[in-house]
């Protein structure tokens, strides 16, 4: 039997300073440690910290045509204009990971054929005393939920990706996704679509 092709298309998007870049830059380094073909897109305005901004990663066994995505099988939301921005635009069926804590659950009712896991990623990382980290609570719910990397691939591409400054933040960033990660095992198959 021959195996199905993997292409997974995915928007990460929130405030400039939630991690949205980094999220999706570490996704991307994950991706390339399994194996897979990527292309990470950033997108952000010149507010920068405040601001809005996401970024689209695609993941391949195959070439990859083009890193534009209008249509993703997944969506990281991390605020609410976010959340109106994105969802429309998610194919049917496809999942959207989403930070309770700035986006209420009643959001969801108007988008029918849309799966939704909302986590509480603020409150992960708050949990976890980091709560600068929500993005990595949300990057360890879309894994957990979507399988498309093994978690040990995004764990150790933390590795590659932080800067020497700034290991002392690897400890931290490995708890916050295990957090997100675990909640999305015990949640994703309860993920509402609506």
């Amino acid at each position: 039997m021959e195996r199905r092709p993997v292409k997974f298309e995915v928007i990460l998007a929130g405030f400039g300073g939630q991690g949205i870049l980094f999220a999706g830059n570490l996704l991307a380094q994950a991706g390339m440690e399994a194996g897979l073909r990527v292309t990470f897109l950033p997108v952000y305005g010149p507010e920068m910290r405040g601001g809005t901004c996401n970024c689209t990663v695609v993941l391949s066994d195959r070439e990859i045509a083009s890193p534009v995505v209008t249509r993703p099988r997944a969506l990281v939301i991390m605020n609410l204009p976010s959340f109106e921005k994105f969802v429309p635009r998610l194919k049917p069926r496809g999942l959207a990971v989403v930070n309770e804590n700035l986006v209420p659950r009643e959001r969801a009712a108007g988008f029918p054929g849309r799966r939704f896991l909302f986590l509480p990623a603020d409150d992960l990382a708050e949990e976890e005393g980091a709560p600068g980290l929500a993005n990595m609570a949300a990057l360890g719910a879309l894994v957990a939920a979507t399988r498309v990397v093994p978690p040990e691939k995004v764990l150790s591409g933390l590795q590659s990706l932080l800067p020497e400054h700034r290991r002392h933040l690897l400890e931290p960033n490995r708890r916050v996704f295990n957090r997100g990660y675990e909640f999305a095992l015990r949640n994703s198959a309860t993920a509402s679509e609506r």
